[in-house]
């Protein structure tokens, strides 16, 4: 059974974590699974939108206990090297240059709540629970902590990798962790939709939107307005832009 399940249809790559039996933990063969299916969504020009969800209950439960418990016999440069591997996961999904939604059902924890922290829209069912219990296993979420303190700021963020609480759905959009939140019945409808109405819209605009926004990070305004000048200069030259002002003007 394949660890990672995906399917493309109307421009959007669907990509299941398939390890329902172990909460969707992440071990090595998902994630080097995840690599190859981000290495296929960068160079397909038929994707125009990732959609990452999980198997079953949950949508990932973090590592998976049986290999973190066989890497505490291992070196810290092996241990490392491993964990760089998901780490450079979180930034491919940042790098690519087409959306990557996460939908969130039932629990995202530790690893598997960086995993959705690291996609550019989070939609998540109202019964979803989020959080980073690593402290509470006596472990540290390391890498993870790039994302969230990102995402929630200085003192949300410290909260919850010191406390390892979870939070609700709505605590989690209260929080920045969470774009949308629908009711269960409605989650996976409600994303699919959005999903569709981003394959929809210009792939150049979207990259070239996803691609700045990301590189204000620790910029000052004064930078910022400036490289968002430069992608202007560069959009307004398009053939999507163009056509999409010739066809407005028609109206």
């Amino acid at each position: 059974m394949s660890a990672l399940l995906s399917s493309l249809e109307s421009g959007i790559l669907t990509l299941t974590l398939n390890r329902p039996d172990k909460r969707n933990a992440l071990n090595a063969e998902l994630i080097e699974a995840l690599h190859q299916a981000l290495e296929r969504a960068d160079l397909d020009a038929g994707v125009r939108v990732v959609l990452l969800r999980g198997a079953g209950r949950d949508f990932c439960a973090g590592a998976d206990l049986d290999e973190l418990l066989a890497s505490a016999d291992q070196t810290v440069s092996e241990n490392e090297s491993a964990a760089l591997r998901l780490g450079s996961v979180f930034e491919r999904m940042r790098a690519l240059p087409k959306p990557v939604l996460a939908m969130i059902r039932g629990r995202a924890l530790a690893g598997g709540a960086g995993l959705a922290t690291a996609c550019d829209l989070v939609l998540a069912g109202a019964g979803a629970q989020i959080g980073y219990p690593e402290i509470q296993r006596g472990f540290v979420p390391a890498m993870v902590m790039a994302l969230l303190r990102r995402a929630a700021g200085e003192k949300v963020a410290l909260d919850l990798v010191l406390t390892g609480r979870l939070l609700s759905a709505h605590e989690a959009e209260g929080a920045g962790l969470v774009s949308r939140v629908f009711p269960d019945l409605e989650l996976e409808t409600s994303t699919l939709e959005l999903a569709g109405q981003l394959a929809g819209s210009s792939g150049t605009a979207l990259a070239l939107t996803k691609q700045l926004f990301y590189q204000m990070d620790g910029t000052s305004l004064s930078e910022g307005i400036a490289r968002g000048a430069q992608v202007n200069a560069v959009a307004r030259g398009t053939p999507d832009f163009r056509d999409a002002i010739a066809r407005f003007l028609k109206r």
